[in-house]
């Protein structure tokens, strides 16, 4: 590490005690608004890197492709010290990407900050992924403020005087505040972004320059002057009244809060432990002597020190030597090195208190998720993240020398990003790679040919179906191969609002019947199913309708297990189920148990409700995306074309000058290759972006073509499936 990066090192390491001088920040926006090049002028001020590389350097894009494609993949971590009043201040930074395809990224870094700052371009305005970040950190209760960036491409650019920019400047303010009004209202009241207060900035990352209302009091410069400055081009003189760094890093030290405030009402969010019990109230108060209690939000590979697992310490000391609890396998590792991260250099130091960002090696057992812990305690709620991987690619190694090596990298890449899905398709022998979108698997792919130097032949990509019922059918009797044992099965759709509960809120089948049972009857499922439900799988929930059924308890663990089976692989072409209510109505079974174990049982319960699916209208549900695009009007007519022709269909358009803002939903599966399309009909002119807006029944004409499409691709029968292939007596 040069000796500027060493020096700001040694910095940080006396302030990691003091936790009332510590921010955790995130840096969060929508793709190309400017993250990384405001990343490098707070860096610059804080002398982390040189001033005359602010902006150019992108040093927390360190990865080489992130660099060639000027695009952040990988969220990064840097801390960095800054003096404010007389007073050192210690800023854990992370960078997060913008793409939609790496939003898992911003999730998790959500999880280990306390405050987050917006950035936004001043011409677009507040985009489709600047609401999803910001939902993401109101549900982690994680305050915000505002950087309005690229001021000078709305004066030179879009050519407005000083009084319109101030007008437009206030439309941006406001409709982020409506956003985070919308999102978590108990706080809008205290972290509603108001200039005046000073939790808004102006600026240009590009540049070197910004302002808010506190500088403009210290440095006399007022928006007239930065209109001028802009006007003139001479930016320079600008970037030396009123320093980028200055005015934002001002703001976050001022604005955001310290682990000790924000971990009093973060705490309760993120971590449904007992709050008045030892580890509760040791986080609460962000206690440095008690228990530790650390999140992993990130794990990374380090060819030397092997794996490293960053997060976040909500309690106790981190030290060389000591053991952590692992939650979930109750295996404990030992901490092999503690440190803190400098970009992509990683700094050893001898203890990490809490309320700090710290990076641990020696956790082989972690994953992202991961609880640890000197003691046992109540994990922290797993991360929900907003979508789901919906695209697939089959990879196989060109040589069989090479598939154990492969195999070792898919699984440690899976490992390190919980969005990459892997299976192994047992008849064809090929790693199925399940990812958020076309370039997440483009950046997978290349990741296991280049950096990890194994040759490998991966298929073109191919979107994710789910399968799901339009009725209801049964009950449908299933009779075990002995002919000893029947289970009769009902099935119906599960409506959307439980299914979309059971996803954005991880519902699970655990200890707690009772808070299950009020989530569901919330949204819409009747009382005395919600209570009877005895599996979630896949967005699918299994409930025992049954009554006195002697020796059902002993069998109910082999009944979910062919639930399981088919909710995994549906009959239509073993595409995972979604949305369907499997109701076990009743349960005729052998007195004595050598006649009722898994062989019989399990294959039961799998043919009759693969039987009942298919009698109940079974069909496909594919992935759809919100596409947002701004056009110059004249070009509207050619984008209404391609997007027609990929089954698009336009929710909304907004005109606002020559500008016209669209809004359309189109499948996943015919968005393959849009980039270059939408480029050459607009011109380059297009701004655009997607995000995931869940799964859409198929329309009928395509359900037949689509199904024996994905039956072809998986080497099974090319007919119909029918409910009597599975049980003659249906």
């Amino acid at each position: 590490m040069a000796t500027r990066g060493k020096k700001a090192a040694e910095k940080a390491k006396l302030l990691m005690d003091k936790a009332e001088q510590i921010r955790n920040i995130g840096i969060i926006a929508h793709i190309d608004h400017g993250k990384t090049t405001l990343t490098d002028n707070l860096l610059a001020g804080a002398g982390v890197i040189s001033k005359e590389l602010a902006g150019e350097q992108l040093f927390t894009d360190f990865y080489y492709l992130e660099q060639e494609r000027g695009i952040t993949i990988f969220a990064a971590n840097a801390s960095m010290v800054y003096d404010y009043k007389d007073t050192s201040y210690l800023i854990n930074l992370i960078d997060t990407p913008g793409h939609v395809d790496f939003g898992g990224d911003v999730t998790r870094a959500l999880r280990a900050v306390d405050g987050a700052v917006v950035v936004v371009d001043a011409v677009e305005g507040a985009m489709p992924q600047t609401e999803t970040v910001l939902r993401q950190a109101m549900k982690e209760n994680v305050k915000p403020v505002l950087f309005i960036n690229k001021v000078d491409r709305m004066i030179n650019e879009l050519k407005v005087d000083a009084n319109e920019m101030q007008i437009r400047l206030g439309k941006i303010i406001d409709k982020v505040n409506k956003l985070i009004k919308g999102m978590n209202k108990e706080k809008y009241e205290d972290w509603k972004l108001d200039a005046a207060k000073g939790t808004v900035a102006f600026g240009s990352a590009l540049y070197n320059w910004a302002v808010s209302v506190p500088t403009m009091k210290k440095t006399g410069i007022s928006f007239k002057d930065v209109y001028e400055y802009c006007k003139q081009e001479n930016m320079k003189e600008l970037a030396e009244k009123c320093p980028g760094y200055e005015a934002v890093l001002d703001m976050v030290i001022d604005h955001l809060p310290n682990p000790m405030e924000a971990q009093k009402y973060r705490v309760p969010v993120i971590w449904h432990g007992d709050e008045s019990g030892k580890i509760g109230q040791s986080m609460t108060h962000c206690n440095r002597d008690g228990d530790v209690a650390f999140m992993v939000t990130d794990i990374s590979v380090d060819p030397h020190a092997g794996e490293v697992a960053t997060g976040r310490l909500f309690s106790g000391t981190l030290e060389k030597g000591k053991e952590l609890i692992v939650s979930g396998i109750y295996k404990t590792n030992r901490i092999q090195q503690a440190c803190i991260f400098m970009g992509e250099e990683r700094v050893e130091v001898d203890e990490v208190p809490s309320g700090n960002i710290a990076a641990l090696v020696g956790m082989k057992d972690a994953i992202v998720g991961s609880t640890l812990s000197t003691v046992e305690m109540a994990p922290f709620e797993s991360m929900k993240h907003y979508s789901e991987p919906v695209v697939t690619v089959a990879v196989e190694a060109k040589s069989t020398k090479d598939l154990p090596r492969l195999i070792a990298v898919i699984r440690r890449f899976a490992k390190e990003d919980p969005m990459i899905r892997v299976e192994i398709n047992e008849e064809t022998g090929e790693h199925l790679v399940s990812g958020m979108g076309e370039l997440h698997l483009e950046i997978i792919t290349h990741r296991i040919q280049v950096d990890e130097d194994v040759p490998i032949i991966a298929s073109p990509p191919i979107v994710v179906f789910r399968e799901t019922v339009e009725g209801t059918a049964g009950p449908v009797e299933g009779k075990s191969p002995n002919r000893h044992n029947k289970f009769y099965i009902k099935v119906e759709p599960l409506g959307a609002e439980v299914v979309d509960k059971i996803q954005t809120e991880g519902l699970v089948v655990g200890k707690d019947k009772v808070a299950l049972r009020d989530q569901l009857m919330e949204a819409g499922m009747d009382k005395l199913e919600a209570k009877s439900v005895v599996n979630i799988t896949e967005g699918n929930v299994l409930v025992d309708m049954t009554k006195g059924v002697q020796y059902l308890r002993e069998v109910m663990e082999l009944i979910q297990e062919g639930f399981e089976e088919v909710m995994l692989r549906g009959p239509l072409a073993k595409e995972k189920c979604r949305g369907i209510k499997v109701k076990l109505m009743d349960v005729k079974l052998h007195d004595d148990s050598i006649h009722r174990g898994p062989a019989q049982v399990i294959p039961a319960v799998r043919t009759a409700i693969l039987a009942a699916i298919l009698l109940a209208k079974a069909t496909l549900l594919e992935p759809v995306q919100n596409v947002f695009i701004s056009i110059p009007q004249n070009l509207l007519g050619n984008v209404t074309r391609e997007l027609q022709g990929r089954r698009g269909q336009i929710l909304d358009m907004k005109t606002e000058g020559d500008m016209v803002s669209l809004k359309a939903e189109t499948p996943v599966a015919e968005m393959f290759g849009f980039a270059g399309d939408i480029r050459s009909v607009t011109e380059g002119r297009a701004l655009w972006s997607t995000e995931f807006a869940g799964f859409k029944p198929i329309p009928p004409n395509l359900f037949g073509e689509k199904v024996m499409e994905v039956r072809k691709r998986k080497g099974m029968k090319s007919e119909m499936p029918k409910a009597s292939d599975f049980i003659a007596s249906s």
